[in-house]
């Protein structure tokens, strides 16, 4: 009730509710892992998964600010806004990694009927995707899953005596022979995936995998075309 413009509907037959949830769908908001994990690169001086995912993210928030839409960041407790101001914030925001060696998206700021994009390599627990997932389609936010992946981690191109360890230093794991691992770890990877597309399919959401050895350009256009409805 408190949500009715009562200066409108007093002239209408109608209630004017349902303008304020075409002001929310216009609204895209973004979680941008930047967890340890997230800063892995297989190559030398190379582009991590957190830079491509970030620059996914802030090339399409420009998109939608271009065509007048809000745009923000899930775990900013200031409204989605429009303008250059707004984009300067989310820029400066995703410069700043954070601690934890997997990330959850935060999703306590996303607004009723609005729309959602969430960029990780997902390698880490699910339990915090799918949390928000369910939270998610309880407020009516449809949105896309785009799976940032380093070519090292899809290709697997290790052999002989190898020490695997994780990005914060938390786990290690030494292998004479890490060829023999190969086979499994694709097998995992690919469970994974057929994991998120599933999540996805059920709360009505699109999912995406990404190469950071491919072009930003793809990523940016069909996440942009998610998001509009045209997939």
């Amino acid at each position: 009730v408190r949500a009715i413009d009562w200066r409108r509907s007093a002239r209408a037959d109608q209630h004017f509710v349902q303008e304020k949830e075409w002001q929310a769908a216009q609204a895209v908001m973004f979680w941008v892992d930047r967890a340890r994990a997230m800063q892995f690169s297989g190559a030398k001086q190379g582009e991590t998964k957190a830079e491509r995912a970030a620059l996914i993210a802030l090339a399409t928030a420009v998109l939608l600010v271009d065509g007048g839409e809000r745009v923000g960041l899930s775990e900013n407790p200031n409204p989605p806004l429009r303008g250059p101001l707004q984009l300067e914030r989310i820029a400066s925001q995703l410069g700043h990694p954070a601690a934890p060696d997997y990330g959850a998206p935060e999703t306590a700021t996303l607004p009723r009927h609005s729309r959602a994009v969430f960029l990780s390599d997902f390698l880490g627990p699910l339990d915090g995707l799918e949390a928000a997932l369910a939270t998610a389609a309880d407020r009516g936010v449809t949105g896309a899953l785009v799976q940032v992946l380093d070519p090292a981690e899809e290709a697997f191109p290790f052999g002989g005596r190898t020490v695997f360890h994780s990005v914060g230093g938390g786990v290690e794991h030494e292998t004479r022979e890490a060829g023999g691992l190969k086979g499994r770890y694709l097998d995992r990877l690919t469970e994974r995936k057929a994991r998120l597309e599933e999540l996805a399919r059920r709360t009505g959401w699109q999912y995406h995998t990404h190469r950071t050895d491919g072009a930003p350009a793809a990523a940016l256009l069909w996440l942009y075309r998610a998001l509009e409805g045209r997939i």
